[in-house]
């Protein structure tokens, strides 16, 4: 049997993270969870495995994109993406990976965590341009 993936779920809304824990982890992903930026920091840093990161952008007071960028410095390698409402945009320091919005569909997200998993021992050929078609991501 293989290991568990282990997600990383960071969002302040409790009904929306309790929604993505029971989504991933019934699909076969180890979850972690967090609801402010500091927590997240403190489980990152205990948890030597880590194979993706998904935060929310709103949060305060440390709001996602900042999260993602001091996770990154710690661990670069580690796929992160940012879950974002459909109207926010990246600033030009943003640090992760991919945005992925709110209302994406749950196969589409499952499809994304599968990938952005993979893609830390190296996706095969043209995996990114699949999802992506599926859902409007922003790279960088």
């Amino acid at each position: 049997m293989r290991p568990k993936k282990v997600l990383l779920l960071v969002d302040q809304d409790e009904d929306a993270l309790s929604i993505l824990k029971f989504l991933l982890a019934t699909n076969g992903y180890r979850v972690l969870e967090a609801t402010s930026g500091k927590e997240a920091i403190a489980v990152f840093a205990a948890t030597p495995v880590v194979d993706m990161v998904l935060a929310a952008a709103a949060m305060t007071p440390m709001g996602g994109e900042r999260l993602v960028a001091r996770l990154k410095r710690m661990r670069s390698y580690v796929p992160m993406a940012i879950l974002c409402e459909s109207g926010d945009k990246p600033s030009d320091e943003f640090a992760g990976d991919r945005w992925v919005s709110r209302s994406t569909a749950p196969a589409v997200l499952l499809d994304l965590a599968k990938v952005m998993c993979a893609r830390k021992r190296g996706p095969r050929k043209g995996a990114w341009r699949e999802i992506a078609s599926q859902i409007s991501l922003v790279s960088t």
